[in-house]
């Protein structure tokens, strides 16, 4: 696999990138590999354990005879119930507690602790090592952005801009286009802003460096390579920049 190294000015010359560009982009691993990855982020939700259940009724009420509060002779099931209101010994009962009830538990309800999706350690290498080829091939890189075309091969640069402007320009060099390239945001329509999703934003470049490294570019994504997550790359084919010392670290961890 090719690689394109730019300098600050826009110059590029090309070299030869690591050998794990190269390796077939298994989407079923890579899919097996992100499922697990969004289960160990997601966050844990269940039901209040005395939701449905904080009603003042005795559970089931007696059916002998002569039995005060008894339902005896009334002709009504056996489930819990409250007293609403009484009249000498006539009660007007409703039912609670019982999933069949107004007011009453769920029934099979969201549970807190739920099985983890386990991945191999070789299939986990194996994901990033496909997300990552999959970076650099044409096919994938146009099948998620529908205005990008042309585009292959891993981009580097040598030294990191200073300012988000030089940066933003200097990625507008290497891939010859203006769009796709910052993180935009805008309003969502409809009634998902009302339901706390106000705003949606494309995910934008990437821009990967090493631990040694410090970047704070606005509307441009980094991620360090320790950080790095396989959700950072999916779907595959997302639009992603290096540093040199970011691919010597990959080179040792994958």
């Amino acid at each position: 696999m090719k690689s394109l190294v730019f300098d600050s000015s826009g110059k590029s010359k090309e070299s030869k990138a690591p050998e794990f560009f190269d390796s077939k982009v298994r989407e079923d691993i890579v899919a097996k590999a992100v499922e697990s990855a969004r289960f160990e982020v997601a966050q844990p939700y269940s039901l209040y354990e005395e939701a449905g259940r904080r009603h003042a009724a005795s559970g089931k009420i007696s059916h002998q005879r002569h039995k005060w509060k008894g339902h005896y002779g009334k002709g009504v099931s056996r489930i819990p119930r409250k007293t609403m209101w009484r009249r000498g010994t006539q009660f007007y009962w409703i039912g609670t507690e019982v999933s069949g009830t107004r007011g009453g538990r769920r029934v099979h309800g969201p549970t807190l602790f739920k099985r983890a999706r386990k991945v191999n350690k070789r299939e986990l290498n194996l994901a990033m090592k496909s997300a990552l080829a999959a970076t650099a091939q044409e096919e994938f890189i146009s099948k998620r952005y529908a205005t990008l075309k042309g585009i292959s091969g891993v981009h580097i640069i040598n030294q990191i801009p200073e300012k988000t402007k030089d940066f933003v320009s200097l990625i507008k060099k290497m891939f010859n286009t203006e769009v796709a390239i910052p993180r935009v945001t805008s309003t969502r329509a409809g009634k998902g802003k009302m339901r706390g999703r106000r705003t949606k934003s494309t995910a934008g470049a990437l821009f990967i460096i090493s631990e040694s490294e410090k970047s704070n570019f606005k509307h441009i994504e980094t991620r360090t390579t320790k950080n790095l997550s396989i959700l950072d790359l999916y779907p595959l084919g997302r639009l992603t920049i290096f540093t040199e010392k970011a691919l010597e670290e990959l080179k040792n961890v994958i």
